[in-house]
């Protein structure tokens, strides 16, 4: 049902007669009353033990005389920041920046990262970050402010002169915007009761002193309005350590409030030209509206105006060491080991009391026997008068000797300490870090104390450092426009590993490293782990250096490819080489089965080549003789008519003289004849 502020008021009139500050102090003044009667004293303590400062409210015994505290606590505190603050900056690119999906041009990704980078640099984040990691540790809940200044940046220069002959030495200032982080202690800061984080809740109150010069100064800037201040009265409850004397002069007790204000207030408070537009007109209808106000010794109002942040965001983050239901204040280291703590103090102190009656020389004295007047002091070269003999009178007296087991008691109470808060010494716990245990045993038990670390840096990363990250960058790109680039960027964290999660990855993969061989592709990749891992000065260098040795050089590429195919056509010449070897064996088995199987066939047919060729060689013998013969009979037909022609020619003397042919003699007997003779 829809109302006006009209009817809101008529059912409350006293609203209007409220001015806004007088509303904004009294939503304080319920939040501390609430703050003082659950957790201040506790938070006393925490810190008092954190500090080794000892109080009468933390004794145990009346009769205890001892004032020491044991440092089991502190190196707790110290152990666990040192493990988060390690994980967080160790690696120095501790947050990182990703663009919206599809764009591949990542180099106003880069630039934002690198700027953002520097100016955080500029304003020391990382040493405000790591106070607020020792206020949760301590406290169970980590505090900062996020403010903005205007700086004048200063830088050498030179400029020339007379022509550019000479050259003028000297600075150059440029205004910039700074944004800042400021650490928070829990007294200082005020919660509405029943929230649970700062978004939620209807507003939160920074309440702290200030120099009086701080204030005078953003008077004269126009940031607050131009009224008189005077000194604030003393309240110890403020004061960072409360066991020291308190300066009472020139510091104004400042008030600042991100919340909710009634809508009516807040027009009152300002002028007619700086009233609040509002956008829309369901913004219009609502009762509240967040602010900005800024108080002054608990009545002086400096400022209020509408929350000027473009996404309309508390300039406040949080977080808590361990989360607790339902409650804004978190659960912290000293919260852990507060019991384990008290008793090994009582352990200690109880101890030292005992020595004190067994060490320390006591006598038992006849008081009758001595003297009017004597002091009965024991100190070395003193005479002490009796009456009669002395060792009647004067008897030496001890209380006995101090148990042992106490050693084992104040042991055991450290151990809890360390079992309680998760923290490990150089001791480590005992048995299992320290080399007694087998490796499996240290395994598991730096396995169980990283889980823990790791549970709490994603509730840092994710509550504090991540929001705070993405509010300086969203004033930065509101206040300097031109410095930074103005889109919807998403933020994330880089850190992962604490110093003890990084030696125990680093021992894991050099364990892997040394069952793999140097030519193994994943050889590198480990080795690139391990470096990444430790805490080097030169690790990015190094980094750089392998992964531009893993490049493939050109050259030796085409020298490798050369290579590999020389050796593939090798590879495949002998296997032709063995494939025509294993064609020409499998032929030859073949050719000597079928040899095999011929031989039989063979011999028959050497046999009948051999008859074929007696009989052949026969006739040919046979042949040969007959045409002997007939040569013989046509040489000797030849001769017979040779020899009837001569004897019908006419003798005319001897035939030699005459010149004819020679007279016949006796036949010549019968000679082979030839191929060469017939022709």
């Amino acid at each position: 049902q829809d109302t006006n502020m009209s009817d809101i008021y008529e059912a409350d009139p006293l609203l209007m007669e409220q001015s806004i500050e007088d509303w904004v102090m009294t939503k304080c003044d319920d939040w501390r009353d609430h703050y003082e009667s659950n957790y201040s004293y506790r938070f006393d303590e925490y810190y008092r033990l954190w500090r080794g400062i000892w109080d009468v409210s933390d004794s145990e015994r009346a009769s205890e005389r001892s004032r020491i505290i044991s440092p089991a606590l502190q190196q707790a505190v110290e152990s666990n920041v040192a493990e988060l603050e390690e994980a967080t900056f160790g690696r120095g690119k501790w947050f990182d920046v990703s663009d919206n999906v599809g764009d591949t041009d990542r180099n106003d990704v880069l630039f934002l990262r690198n700027k953002l980078t520097e100016d955080f640099e500029d304003c020391k984040v990382r040493k405000s970050v790591a106070e607020c990691l020792i206020n949760a540790a301590v406290f169970g809940t980590g505090i900062g402010e996020i403010i903005i200044e205007e700086m004048k940046e200063m830088a050498p220069a030179t400029q020339p002169i007379m022509g550019g002959d000479l050259q003028a030495v000297g600075v150059t200032i440029q205004d910039r915007v700074k944004v800042k982080l400021k650490p928070v202690m829990p007294q200082n800061f005020l919660i509405d009761p029943v929230a649970t984080s700062v978004e939620d809740s209807m507003g939160v109150a920074i309440d702290e002193f200030v120099s009086m010069h701080q204030v005078e100064m953003l008077q004269e800037q126009g940031v607050y309005l131009n009224t008189y201040i005077g000194p604030a009265a003393p309240d110890t409850d403020l004061e960072p350590d409360q066991d020291l004397t308190v300066y009472h002069d020139n510091k104004v007790r400042l008030t600042k409030y991100y919340g909710l204000v009634p809508r009516e207030m807040l027009d009152s408070a300002l002028e007619e030209d700086e009233e609040v537009e509002f956008l829309t007109e369901e913004e219009d209808q609502s009762r509240y509206v967040e602010a900005i106000v800024v108080i002054a010794n608990g009545g002086v109002l400096l400022k209020a105006e509408a929350n000027p942040y473009m996404m309309q965001d508390r300039p406040v983050v949080a977080f808590p060491w361990d989360v607790v239901p339902g409650r804004f204040w978190g659960r912290g280291v000293c919260e852990k080991g507060y019991n384990s703590q008290k008793a090994l103090d009582t352990e200690l102190r109880a101890r030292i009391d005992a020595l004190s009656l067994t060490i320390h020389p006591m006598m038992a004295i006849d008081a009758t026997r001595l003297p009017r007047g004597a002091k009965p002091e024991i100190r070395p070269g003193k005479m002490i008068l009796t009456s009669g003999d002395p060792r009647e009178v004067l008897q030496p007296f001890n209380f006995g000797q101090v148990n042992q087991i106490t050693f084992a008691q104040a042991s055991a109470l450290q151990q809890m300490v360390q079992q309680a808060t998760g923290a490990v010494d150089s001791a480590g716990i005992a048995g299992q870090v320290n080399g007694e245990a087998t490796a499996a045993g240290i395994s598991m038990s730096l396995g169980a104390i990283i889980k823990r670390h790791k549970r709490t840096l994603i509730n840092f990363q994710q509550s504090f450092l991540i929001p705070f990250v993405k509010k300086a960058a969203h004033r930065y790109m509101q206040f300097d426009p031109e410095g930074y680039p103005v889109a919807d960027y998403k933020f994330n964290a880089t850190s992962t590993l604490g110093i003890i999660a990084r030696e125990y990855e680093v021992t894991q993969l050099v364990q892997l490293l040394q069952t793999m061989q140097q030519d193994s592709p994943l050889y590198a990749t480990l080795v690139q782990s391990i470096i990444d891992n430790m805490n080097l000065s030169n690790r990015e260098e190094l980094l750089a250096a392998m992964q531009q040795a893993m490049q493939p050089n050109p050259e030796a590429q085409q020298m490798a490819m050369a290579a590999q195919q020389a050796q593939i056509a090798f590879q495949q010449s002998q296997t032709a080489a063995l494939s025509s070897q294993a064609e020409e064996s499998s032929a030859r088995a073949v050719k000597l089965a079928i040899e095999a199987n011929t031989i039989p066939q063979e011999l028959e047919i050497d046999l009948i080549n051999a008859v074929t060729k007696n009989l052949k060689e026969g006739d040919a013998e046979d042949k040969e003789f007959e045409r002997r013969m007939k040569v013989a009979q046509t040489l000797l037909k030849e001769r017979e008519i040779k020899s009837k022609e001569n004897a019908n020619e006419p003798r005319t003397g001897n035939a030699n003289q005459a010149g004819g042919e020679p007279i016949p003699t006796p036949m010549e007997p019968l000679r082979s004849v030839g191929a060469e003779d017939l022709l």
